[in-house]
Parts: structure tokens; C-alpha cells; sequence
């Protein structure tokens, strides 16, 4: 039972009674004859009377005091010796959710994925504000849920079970390193963060393109010329969303009307050489004069540490326009109308579904969005099928054009 008062230890501090006072439950608070008084947790581990210093008065109050003997406690009912895992600590340098995540980025994202930035910017942005400055002994299931539901509460489910499977494996490196025995997302699942993820099959008619653009060009001064011509761009081409967005120049050939995407920048790992259509020459052409000298297809329009806009900007220029904001903006009205909601990577399944109504065989469609053959075919084909992509680039194109550009010449 606790017996000390706040009154009680700021008597006995300023009158230097020196000795060790006990607070109940192993919580000591010491005056020394020299120097600043202090917290002392007693304890026993493997029959051991071990003793630790917690804070130094008045910095550590009463209060703090008792919450940091009850996380002391914790660690001893989960086998760990605090004065050990105090030690590791400071060896290792991690005591906080922020620092875990920079050693895990570091020295397992980064050298493991194609694309780091993806957890990177997740944690910054969804689970950083809650629990970046926690220490990571600290972290519960509760605060796990807390994250969650602040991005189920967005609207954004697929975003939901990302961060869920982030979470699990950044907690399962803090176990590999004995940071911490327990893993508070692990009890979590999909029904607990976005649920289920149903297979899109979301194809935009041509009425939908017509419409959705005319729209976009209506508001353009809210959904912006370079988000435009992308959309387009996407269209016509059929890339993967940050091909797009972080192209640089020195892979776009407009004299010869080639776009040559390396291995590295590319989802499987496989480049890919796109036969440009004239309508996409022009487009670049703009983009090229509004990018200002700059080295990358779309260059980022504010201060930020990379040199191409975000992946998500076309999305969110698109959500914007259907009245829906990401975090916890206040959203604007939906201009769309009775138009269903799409997404960059509709316009994708919509270039391929376009390629196949034009009367282009399957393989065509498939390699023309950079997909593998499946099957025998895959194993055996090796053509490249460059002279019937090119067909099908203009031939779309040719189709796109007019319900995307009228008046814009």
C-alpha cells in the first residue's frame, strides 16, 4: 500500500533528511547526504535482490514515479530483468517507437523492398502521431486499435490492413531484438482493420471518360492542369501509378516516341519499352514545358524530400472530386454526380479493357500493361509484341482523344 505523499517528499528533500523511505510495492524514495534525491526500485529476479535507480527528484514526481515502477513491473512479469533491458537500451540506442522504426527502415526495409517508401511514408503519416514518441515496452493493444481506427474512420480500408501488416512486422522485429516480449498487434486481423479486400474490376465506359473529364476540366482550377494531362496519360498507356509519377526525363525518347521504363522502377522487376502514341508525345511535351527545367516528368509543386509529386496526388485529386478528403479534412461537395468512384488504377484496367473491345488479341493487352504470359504461352513466347503495342497505344488513343481534349487546344 502506497504511504508517502506528495506534501511528505517535498519536506523531506528540502529538509535533507537522508534515508530511504519506502513507498510500498518495492518504490523507494532516497535522500542522499550529497547530491539530488531520488526514485529506487527494489526487486527480486532468479532469487536476486537487484536494485535501479528511476528518476532524480523533482524531475520524477510521485506520480511518474509509480507509473514507471508499474511498467518496471511489467517487464519483470514477462520475464525480463529491467536493469538488463535498461542496459540494451542503452546499447542499442531504441527506447522509442520512432527509433525502432528508423533501425528497422534501415536495416531491414530498405535493403529487403523494392519500394521502402511505402512503410516509410505509412508510419509517418498513420501511426507515428500516436505512438512515435511512446516508449516501446509502452505501446498496447489499445493504442494498435487507436491507429486502426483512425484510418478505418478515413475511409481508406485497403490503407486499414496495410498498416495493420506494418504494424505486426515492425512489433515482430522489436521481439527479434528483445525489446519487448510481446507483439500488441498480433491479436489484431483484416476484420479488426479494413476488412476484406473485394478484386476491383472497375472499367470507366467511354460515356463515364467523357463525362468524368468534362467535369475535371470544369473545376480545373481545383483539380489542376498536370494532374489532367495525367489522367490522360493513364488512359492511353496504361502505366502503373508511380510509373507515372516518378518518371524522369531521361527515360522518354519524344523524337523517336518511346518511353523506356527499367527493371528497377518496374512492379515485377521487368522494363519495359512503350511505343508512344502522337497524342501522348504532345501531352509530355506540355508537362515538359510546365516541369520548368526540372529532371522529373511531374516535379514535386512544395518543399519535400523528393523530387516527383507523391503516388497518392492524382488519387487524392480524384477524391477531392467526388467530395472525399484523406485524414481529417473537412470533405468539399462531390461534383461527380451519379458517376462511380475510380481510382488511378481503374484508368489502368480501363486502358486494358479498351484494348481488348479495339479487337487486340489477349497477349497484346497483356504486354501492353506489362503483364507476363501466363502459363505455357508465358514460357514459351518470348515475342515482345512492340509492332502490335504500338497499334494498340494509337488506336485507344485515337478513341480517348476526343472525349478528353475537346477545347483544350
Amino acid at each position: 500500500m502506497a504511504t508517502l505523499t506528495a506534501t511528505k517528499i517535498a519536506s523531506l528533500d528540502r529538509n535533507k533528511q537522508h534515508g530511504k523511505y519506502a513507498d510500498g510495492l518495492g518504490l523507494y524514495f532516497v535522500v542522499p547526504k550529497k547530491g539530488h534525491s531520488y526514485w529506487s526500485y527494489r526487486y527480486t529476479v532468479h532469487g536476486k535482490r537487484r536494485e535501479m535507480t528511476l528518476g532524480k527528484y523533482p524531475f520524477m514526481g510521485l506520480a511518474d514515479a509509480r507509473g514507471e515502477l508499474l511498467l518496471k513491473k511489467r517487464e519483470l512479469l514477462n520475464g525480463l530483468d529491467p536493469l538488463v533491458a535498461r542496459k540494451r537500451e542503452a546499447w542499442s540506442g531504441i527506447e522509442t517507437m520512432d527509433h525502432l522504426f528508423e533501425d528497422w527502415f534501415t536495416n531491414d526495409i530498405q535493403p529487403r523492398l523494392k519500394h521502402p517508401n511505402i512503410p516509410a511514408r505509412l508510419y509517418r503519416k498513420e501511426m507515428k502521431p500516436v505512438i512515435g514518441d511512446m516508449r516501446i515496452e509502452q505501446v498496447t493493444a489499445r493504442d494498435v486499435r487507436e491507429v486502426l481506427q483512425r484510418v478505418k474512420l478515413s475511409g481508406r480500408p485497403s490503407i486499414a490492413n496495410d498498416v495493420l501488416m506494418y504494424m505486426k512486422q515492425l512489433f515482430r522485429y522489436a521481439v527479434k531484438l528483445d525489446l519487448t516480449l510481446n507483439n500488441p498487434a498480433a491479436a489484431f486481423g483484416t476484420n479488426d482493420a479494413g476488412g476484406i479486400e473485394k478484386s476491383r474490376d472497375r472499367a470507366l465506359s467511354l460515356v463515364e471518360i467523357k463525362e468524368a473529364t468534362k467535369i475535371f476540366r470544369k473545376h480545373m482550377d481545383r483539380f489542376g492542369m498536370d494532374n489532367y494531362i495525367a489522367v490522360c496519360l493513364y488512359l492511353v498507356l496504361g502505366v502503373r501509378k508511380t510509373e507515372l509519377t516518378e518518371a524522369p526525363w531521361s527515360e522518354l525518347d519524344l523524337v523517336k516516341a518511346e518511353w523506356e521504363i527499367p527493371d528497377e522502377r518496374v512492379k515485377k522487376g521487368k522494363g519495359i519499352v512503350i511505343p508512344l502514341p502522337s497524342q501522348a508525345v504532345e501531352w509530355f511535351h506540355m508537362l515538359k514545358a510546365r516541369s520548368f527545367g526540372s529532371d522529373y516528368v511531374l516535379p514535386a509543386r512544395r518543399g519535400s524530400n523528393r523530387p516527383f509529386i507523391g503516388g497518392d496526388t492524382i488519387n487524392r485529386a480524384i477524391n477531392k472530386m467526388f467530395g472525399i478528403e484523406q485524414g481529417r479534412k473537412r470533405p468539399g461537395p462531390n461534383l461527380m454526380g451519379d458517376i462511380e468512384h475510380f481510382t488511378v488504377h481503374d484508368l489502368r484496367r480501363t486502358f486494358r479493357s479498351q484494348v481488348s473491345a479495339l479487337g487486340f488479341s489477349g497477349a497484346v493487352g497483356e504486354r501492353a500493361i506489362n503483364h507476363s504470359l501466363k502459363g505455357v504461352e508465358g514460357i514459351y513466347d518470348r515475342y515482345d509484341y512492340y509492332e502490335e503495342r504500338r497499334q494498340a497505344h494509337q488506336k485507344v488513343a485515337d478513341v480517348i482523344e476526343p472525349l478528353v481534349w475537346v477545347g483544350m487546344n
